[in-house]
C-alpha cells in the first residue's frame, strides 16, 4: 500500500528548493539524500532527494531533477509516497487502514463510515459518511475519538452535540435578545 509522506508546497528561492508538507513521524528517515520517492501523480517522478534543510520549522527540499524556480513550481501539489505495510505502533494508524471502518457511539448505534483522513493545519480529521449520506468532519482526537479498532473494523465516538448532521434538527441556538438599534434615541439629552 501506498502512504504519503509529503506533499509539495510552493517553491522556495531560485534553485528548485521546494517546501513540503509533512505526513510522516520520521521525515529524517524520509528524506535523506540519495533517497528515491515514488510520486502521485507517477508521472511526476520518481524524484531523487538531493539536499534538505529545515528553515523556520519548515522542510524544504531540492530534487535532482529540479534545479530551478520553474521546475520547482510545476511540482506544487504532487504527492511524495512509499511503499508500506501495516501500522506496527500502538494508537498510530494509516490513513488507509481508516477508510472503510464503520463509525459507531458509544452504545453501538452507527452513525456512519469512514471514508478518508483529512490534514488540516490544527489536527487530523476523519472524514465520515453518516448513515444518512452526509459528509462530517470529525476531529481525529482522543476526546471525540477514544476507540480505534482496526482489526474490529470499527472506531467509537463520543461527538459533541451537533458535531454530526445527524443531531441537526437537536441543535437548539440561544440568541441573545435583540439590543437597541443603533442610531436610535434612547435617551433623551437633559436640558
Amino acid at each position: 500500500m501506498e502512504l504519503v509522506v509529503a506533499r509539495i508546497g510552493k517553491a522556495h528561492g531560485l534553485r528548485g528548493e521546494v517546501a513540503l508538507d509533512v505526513r510522516t513521524d520520521v521525515p529524517e528517515e524520509r528524506f535523506t539524500t540519495g533517497a528515491v520517492l515514488a510520486t502521485v501523480p507517477p508521472d511526476a517522478g520518481p524524484l531523487t532527494v538531493a539536499a534538505t534543510r529545515v528553515h523556520q520549522g519548515r522542510w524544504l527540499v531540492q530534487f535532482a531533477e529540479s534545479s530551478d524556480r520553474g521546475s520547482a513550481e510545476a511540482l506544487r501539489g504532487v504527492e511524495l509516497v512509499v511503499e508500506s505495510g501495516e501500522s506496527d505502533e500502538e494508537d498510530a494508524w494509516y490513513p488507509h487502514e481508516l477508510a472503510g471502518l464503520r463509525a459507531e457511539l458509544a452504545d453501538g448505534t452507527v452513525v456512519g463510515e469512514v471514508v478518508g483522513l483529512e490534514h488540516l493545519p490544527a489536527h487530523d480529521v476523519l472524514v465520515l459518511r453518516e448513515t444518512g449520506g452526509e459528509r462530517t468532519l470529525v476531529p481525529f482526537v482522543h476526546a471525540i475519538v477514544p476507540v480505534v479498532d482496526v482489526p474490529g473494523g470499527r472506531v467509537q465516538l463520543t461527538p459533541p452535540g451537533g458535531l454530526l448532521a445527524r443531531d441537526a434538527g437537536a441543535v437548539v441556538v440561544d440568541r441573545a435578545e435583540d439590543g437597541p438599534e443603533q442610531g436610535s434615541d434612547e435617551h433623551e439629552d437633559e436640558a
